[in-house]
């Protein structure tokens, strides 16, 4: 399964989220070509990933974790769609 997750960090400079980051390339196929936004090729779902990540945000951030389907479009580079191609199928 390939997840989204994306975010709005609001509540401290973006340095002081190495935590998040850092648990984010955990996974062991991610992209992360968007500033805040990372597809995770993963075994774990969205809840998941949200118990996750929920400690390492603040009340006054944002997060939006879904699964995504096959059925895609938008303007990225070549190597991005080759990531997604190759995950999602």
């Amino acid at each position: 399964m390939v997840i989204l997750i994306t975010y709005d960090l609001v509540s401290k400079p973006k340095e002081q989220y190495a935590d998040l980051y850092k648990e984010l390339t955990k996974a062991n196929y991610w992209w992360h070509y968007l500033e805040s936004t990372w597809l995770v090729a993963t075994d774990l779902g969205p809840a998941d990933w949200y118990s996750k990540l929920l400690t390492l945000i603040t009340q006054n951030d944002r997060l939006l974790i879904i699964e995504v389907k096959p059925n895609y479009y938008g303007w990225l580079s070549k190597e991005a769609w080759d990531w997604i191609k190759t995950h999602l199928g």
